[in-house]
């Protein structure tokens, strides 16, 4: 009975352990796609957006049997502008769709959005909502592209890309939702915080999450 009692009280000690250590690897994943598409100059996000934008959510490793079943499909992190001129704690996000359709030839695809203005934000604060639907949404420009922007990429709300297999370009996301990631905030920060609170500045960014805002900072360390 001890021993049993023992391995139950390891494996309560353990599963945070390995369930902040997932988080932490998505958090690099996140990090590095963010640093791959921000920094590609001519074939990747253009600057001058991500310097308008007023949040990011980047998801790599989007699965694409996740748009056929129409189940869970990606998990990654979005940070917004903390008005004192940094970028907020990552916060969890999933996305969910059924019906979009990713890069041709690619298994996975990483994924990032640009939120344009307040209006997208207040959407990004809901626990959930629809790309297209509550919020207005384009599949952004490459590179130095946003010059030619057209009257939907204007006026959208979101702006969206993906890369898959070194493919990068725009992507239209109508359908998909946003939810807020419960479990990936519960092991990254203290349990039932809640991505309003995490993306308006109110939340401390970790040691896990420093290299996700320092890229972001890197590349836009001002709104402009």
């Amino acid at each position: 009975m001890k021993f049993g009692i023992s391995m139950i009280a390891l494996l309560a000690i353990a599963l945070p352990v390995f369930a902040a250590t997932e988080e932490e690897d998505r958090l690099n994943d996140a990090t590095t796609t963010l640093n791959e598409l921000a920094g590609a100059a001519d074939k990747g996000i253009p600057a001058d957006l991500l310097n308008k934008s007023v949040c990011a959510v980047v998801i790599p490793g989007v699965k694409k049997g996740g748009f056929i079943v129409g189940g869970k499909y990606g998990r990654g992190f979005a940070s917004c502008r903390d008005g004192k001129g940094g970028w907020s704690a990552p916060a969890g996000m999933r996305m969910e769709g059924s019906s979009v359709g990713l890069q041709a030839g690619g298994a996975e695809s990483d994924v990032v959005l640009l939120v344009m203005n307040k209006a997208g934000m207040e959407k990004l604060l809901k626990s959930k909502f629809t790309l297209g639907g509550e919020a207005s949404a384009a599949a952004g420009p490459v590179g130095r592209e946003s010059q030619a922007m057209t009257d939907a990429m204007l006026h959208a709300e979101i702006l969206s890309w993906s890369r898959s297999k070194g493919v990068f370009g725009g992507l239209s996301l109508q359908g998909s939702t946003l939810r807020e990631d419960e479990d990936a905030n519960n092991s990254l920060y203290a349990k039932g915080t809640k991505n309003e609170a995490i993306l308006n500045g109110k939340v401390q960014t970790t040691k896990a999450g420093q290299p996700f805002v320092a890229t972001l900072t890197k590349y836009s360390p001002k709104q402009k």
